[in-house]
């Protein structure tokens, strides 16, 4: 599946969601740059399960890992892992940004990716591969438009084996959907790998979105914040 838009405008203008997408851009075009030199830059500044648990063991402190553990949000590993991310973020963030605001979409967005590192981390926490993509903080965006705009509509590409079609899903049907195709290929890739995790990061979805949701509930239901009225999709 592969949403193409949903069906909720956004009131203001997604700030923050397009500079994160810019910097993803501007990042993923300077690992081009560094040619042979990328997979050493990567080791030496993404985030390393093994080196966030076991920091003496690499000379580093706490700071440094949380440092690596924003930076790696930015990085990606090819084109297809790029767009795919930015394109999943342009569709359901612009909401989530206007219910939140431009500030708090910010810290909502670096805390859900944290949180989906340290899920991934937990899951495989002597991997000594760098963990890179910015899957995790999008899946914290997807949580909390789950939990904020069960009446939305996503327009959607399907993909049948050889056939596509088009379908118009409820966001929650979409959504859900999704969670479970990340939680069967987290619980498959360890089976695969005897215990350690493969090499998408799929527990960090999952513990993105578990995140995002988490807090987006937490935060409607304090009063904090007030998402916006029902609206009926824009291509009927």
């Amino acid at each position: 599946m592969f949403p193409l838009r949903d069906s909720i405008p956004s009131a203001r203008p997604p700030v923050i969601n397009v500079i994160i997408i810019v910097a993803c851009v501007v990042a993923f075009f300077y690992e081009l740059l560094l040619g042979r030199y990328l997979e050493p830059f990567l080791r030496a500044y993404a985030f390393v399960p093994l080196r966030f648990f076991h920091p003496d063991l690499f000379d580093v402190g706490v700071s440094f890992n949380l440092w690596t553990m924003v930076f790696s949000m930015f990085l990606h590993g090819g084109w297809l892992h790029l767009i795919g991310n930015m394109w999943f973020l342009w569709v359901f963030g612009d909401n989530v940004e206007d219910a939140l605001g431009h500030g708090r979409f910010l810290v909502f967005y670096l805390f859900c990716g944290a949180a989906a590192a340290l899920a991934q981390a937990v899951v495989d926490p002597l991997s000594k591969v760098p963990m890179i993509g910015a899957s995790g903080a999008i899946a914290g965006v997807l949580g909390a438009y789950f939990v904020w705009f069960p009446w939305s509509r996503i327009k959607t590409l399907v993909f049948l084996g050889f056939f596509m079609t088009m379908a118009e899903l409820p966001a929650p049907v979409f959504l859900v959907l999704w969670f479970v195709i990340q939680f069967f290929s987290g619980t498959l890739s360890l089976a695969a790998a005897g215990g350690a995790a493969g090499g998408v990061a799929w527990f960090a979805h999952i513990g993105g979105f578990v995140a995002g949701a988490f807090v987006a509930w937490w935060l409607r239901k304090s009063g904090r914040v007030r998402p916006a009225p029902r609206y009926f999709a824009f291509w009927e």
